[in-house]
């Protein structure tokens, strides 16, 4: 009988712990955050979990595949193939893997979509427009001209029997900057995706990706810089599982006779892009994001904005030379008013 009684009390007792622990909150989700140097530019990588070491691992294994890819498509590693296409240009074509071959192939679509106004082969540029302060005069039409005569996506000749990349022309180069770091935050949110982490943000240097929630359920919101002063923000945009990309001319510019000239080159003319201050570009897609933000750059606010409207799941911000602020015909703003957001990254950048 006391040997019943003891057992039931015990049975009594632990149903009751259990029952309490099931009643005790549990840990709440945190943002683990790790910024590191990578690509030649600043990425930050931040994982919500309840857990802490399968955040750092998710983090950690992001960070190995965007040295990955660096490694793949960088121009500046003379062993990556992006070098080895380079240096046979005008020679013989080079057999590549797919991943690089798919994105060189995707790369020529945009520029085939874009009448050119986006080019990996830009890297051809002779760069005669100089932004560290020494240019004193502009450079002659003649001058402008050659700068940008090896510059032809056309030229890119594409094998997809042997996955072959054969550069037409003797001087000719390609390079990723203006979809390579997009295209590494999707990879580095790919993988971290896989790790089990369910809400996160890679930020390379305002080229954005996020995916789920804040710890707290709201969603991540970006705030845009504005161009006047670039350390604040005059509106936010909700990026809820989406990429958030900006171009902007306003850091980094030539000014020759009291008139400044944009960084941003249009590759078809050798002349900067004038017109816009500021493109935000908004998709699902960190690499298309990449590629249209100075894309749209070039073709300045009339056929930019079309562009963007026709394009689905696209939409932009717009801000003129004038200060015109024109959106998209969906993009939702939401404006700063003096309240406290926690933003997943401010997208001013120096594209």
């Amino acid at each position: 009988m006391l040997q019943r009684l003891f057992i039931l009390l015990l049975l009594c007792c632990t149903a009751l712990v259990q029952a309490q622990a099931q009643r005790l909150p549990t840990k709440e989700p945190q943002t683990h955050k790790k910024v590191q140097l990578l690509m030649g530019t600043r990425f930050e990588l931040a994982a919500v979990t309840r857990d802490e070491q399968k955040a750092w691992e998710a983090i950690d294994a992001g960070i190995k595949e965007i040295q990955r890819i660096e490694a793949l498509i960088s121009e500046w590693q003379p062993t990556s193939q992006t070098s080895e296409i380079n240096r046979n240009a005008g020679i013989k074509p080079v057999v590549v893997n797919q991943e690089l071959y798919d994105l060189i192939s995707r790369s020529n679509r945009i520029s085939s979509m874009t009448g050119g106004a986006f080019d990996i082969s830009f890297a051809s540029i002779d760069k005669v427009w100089k932004y560290d302060g020494s240019m004193k005069a502009l450079p002659t039409p003649d001058q402008i001209k050659a700068s940008v005569s090896k510059i032809n996506y056309k030229n890119i000749i594409l094998n997809p029997e042997n996955h072959s990349v054969f550069l037409k022309e003797p001087g000719m180069k390609i390079g990723f900057g203006a979809i390579g770091k997009g295209y590494a935050a999707n990879r580095a949110r790919d993988v971290m995706r896989e790790m089990g982490i369910e809400g996160g943000v890679v930020n390379a240097a305002g080229d954005l990706v996020t995916w789920g929630k804040q710890p707290d359920g709201q969603p991540w919101y970006v705030g845009i810089a504005d161009p006047e002063e670039k350390d604040k923000v005059f509106s936010w945009l909700t990026a809820d599982n989406t990429a958030v990309v900006t171009s902007g001319n306003y850091e980094k510019f030539a000014e020759v006779g009291g008139q400044r000239y944009s960084h941003i080159i249009d590759p078809r003319t050798g002349y900067p892009a004038k017109g816009l201050k500021s493109v935000t570009i908004v998709c699902p897609n960190g690499e298309l994001a990449d590629a249209l933000a100075t894309t749209v750059s070039v073709l300045g606010k009339e056929e930019g904005l079309y562009l963007v409207n026709q394009l689905k799941g696209v939409e932009c911000l717009l801000i003129t030379d004038e200060d015109e602020i024109v959106t998209s015909e969906s993009l939702s703003l939401h404006y700063y008013q003096n309240k406290k957001k926690t933003a997943a990254a401010q997208t001013a950048t120096n594209k």
